[in-house]
């Protein structure tokens, strides 16, 4: 009987050395769970013993229980490394095509494979939803395996262009009629952005801005000159625009005023004409606010690629659309007692965009970036939890599956309910205390030897009762 329990005395301690040495040996493993040797007593009685005088007969080894607390972060510099910070765990799948079949995780450490699939250093697959890109909602709980796409979108050509804009009201006044965007003495400011044709090529885009000195080019019956309409020389601008190809700056005329049919005409007496090239007007109070905008009509370009004399710019677009024109809405602009300043200017033109980065926020939400300046949100990654994580069982390569002890798995999202958020750039280490895990080891040693003493106490003893005579 001593054997037996010094055997199961030194079984338990090698147990615990063992439980210990792995510990020690996952210091540095990413997502690591410490384990715990939990052991019971043996101990039997029946009917025909003494409860009182029953020894124990040893040790069992219960369970070697994982301990789901959190470890330590490592921060990087490499967005696809994420961290959960609270519950919950990241959804892997060796099939892309079979996302049901998954492992769940703490380690945080993708990349990108050659397909641009979202990988873990094993190849396999992390787990997320689709977002609908107006709500930014996740649209289905469906998991799928996440993708980063190389490119994105097909050129979407500009059509709306919207600018704000202070003018400064101590600006040196110019004559409208003499404006060339060939000299820069003709005009007071400018300023450029990039906008696409229907097949994603660029063109830049100049506006001009020239300070009314009181001249007009439109004269009366008489040959006299006509004041502007409803405002005085001081707070009015005139406004022209050009767009440059591949053989250079061309003007780009802007459509007056409605016809009855809704269409635009061109040739508004009431806009400024300078050399042939049609602009328009912009009136402001007295206190820097703007009266008007093209006396209140519509702003939208000639046909960019129509020949000249069909009523267009005459643009090389190379096959694009030579119909497409561009609608100007000013925001609120200002005339100030202040520096000239573009407070806005874009447009909704697109070429096609190539990667640039990737970011994945505290939801899980993965933006990104690409070079036509697109900022996209491709998908959230999905979290998972268990109602009892004790129950999971674990498959190497910290992971583990769900079994009965351990509950379904619940899908969510990070930072709803229950689940934590997700932390980017960052690594969670191993959850082990290495002072603690020495002392354990220093225990199992002790624990282990203490078993052996016994073992060779009983052996001697049994020695001593063969050898009596």
């Amino acid at each position: 009987m001593g054997f037996n329990i010094s055997l199961s005395g030194i079984g338990a301690s090698q147990k615990d050395l063992n439980t210990t040495s792995n510990n020690i040996a996952n210091a540095n493993t990413f997502g690591f769970k410490e384990s715990r040797a939990e052991f019971g007593d043996v101990y039997s009685s029946s009917i025909f013993s003494n409860s009182k005088t029953t020894t124990g007969g040893g040790v069992q080894t219960s369970t070697v229980a994982q301990q789901f607390h959190e470890g330590s972060s490592i921060y990087t510099n490499n967005p696809m490394d994420l961290r959960i910070s609270g519950s919950g765990f990241f959804a892997v799948a060796d099939d892309k095509l079979q996302p049901q079949n998954n492992s769940l995780t703490r380690n945080g450490a993708f990349h990108l494979d050659k397909d641009n699939q979202i990988v873990n250093s094993e190849g396999q697959y992390l787990l997320g939803y689709q977002v609908d890109q107006e709500t930014d909602q996740v649209t289905s709980y469906e998991s799928q395996a996440l993708k980063v796409p190389d490119q994105f979108g097909q050129p979407r050509e500009s059509q709306n262009i919207e600018i704000g804009v202070n003018l400064p009201a101590s600006a040196p006044a110019k004559d409208p009629a003499k404006f060339d965007f060939n000299d820069a003495n003709t005009y007071n400011k400018s300023t450029s952005l990039t906008m696409y044709d229907s097949l994603g090529q660029p063109y830049k885009m100049t506006t001009y801005y020239v300070k009314d000195n009181g001249g007009s080019p439109e004269l009366d019956a008489e040959g006299n000159p006509i004041a502007p309409v409803g405002t005085d020389a001081e707070n009015r601008w005139a406004v022209y625009y050009t767009v440059t190809d591949a053989t250079g700056e061309k003007a780009v005329d802007v459509n007056m005023t409605p016809e009855g049919d809704g269409e635009v005409a061109t040739g508004d007496a009431n806009g400024p004409i300078s050399a042939g090239h049609q602009g328009h007007y912009m009136d402001f109070n007295t206190d820097g606010s703007v009266r008007s905008i093209n006396n209140g009509n519509p702003i939208v370009t000639q046909p960019l690629g129509l020949p000249e004399d069909e009523g267009g710019a005459g643009l090389e677009m190379n096959g694009a659309n030579a119909e497409q024109t561009l609608s100007i809405n000013f925001d609120e602009p200002t005339q100030y007692a202040a520096p000239f300043e573009i407070r806005r200017f874009n447009e909704d033109g697109a070429t096609t965009g190539y990667l640039a980065k990737v970011d994945i926020d505290s939801k899980g939400s993965i933006v990104a970036t690409y070079s036509n300046g697109e900022n996209v949100t491709l998908g959230r990654v999905g979290m998972v939890r268990v109602p009892n994580e004790q129950g999971l069982v674990s498959k190497g390569g910290t992971q583990w599956v769900t079994s009965q002890d351990s509950g379904a798995a619940i899908w969510g999202e990070a930072t709803q309910g229950a689940f934590g958020a997700v932390k980017s750039g960052t690594l969670e280490q191993s959850n082990i205390d290495m002072t603690q895990e020495l002392v354990d080891l220093i225990t199992a040693q002790r624990n282990f030897q203490a078993n052996s003493r016994a073992l060779e106490v009983d052996n001697q003893l049994q020695q001593t009762i063969l050898q009596i005579r």
